[in-house]
């Protein structure tokens, strides 16, 4: 992946990792601030091994404050509604037999 996709991949996940540990939206506002204060502190880095280092600290840290329930969308898969009350299957009629 290139250096861009890997900087978008850890920002969202940061960001969704804030979100699981906030209860609610204008808390986890001031902490998304702050995340994006944190990556546009260190956009100006070119230098591959501090790339490389600073990506590997970030890994550690989201997998470190990793939360043990995170927040799953009611209707996505393993949310709480995920298929309830799905549409009957349409079956076949049974044959009539002569």
């Amino acid at each position: 992946m290139s250096t861009k996709q890997v900087v978008s991949s850890l920002y969202r996940r940061s960001l969704k990792l804030a979100l699981d540990w906030s209860v609610n939206r204008h808390l986890w506002r001031g902490q998304a601030v702050y995340l994006r204060s944190l990556f546009e502190a260190n956009k100006n880095i070119r230098d591959p091994r501090q790339q490389r280092a600073l990506f590997q600290e970030a890994e550690d840290l989201l997998e470190k404050w990793k939360h043990p329930d995170p927040y799953h969308a009611p209707t996505a898969p393993g949310g709480s509604k995920y298929e309830r009350n799905l549409p009957a299957p349409i079956l076949d009629p049974p044959r009539a037999e002569h």
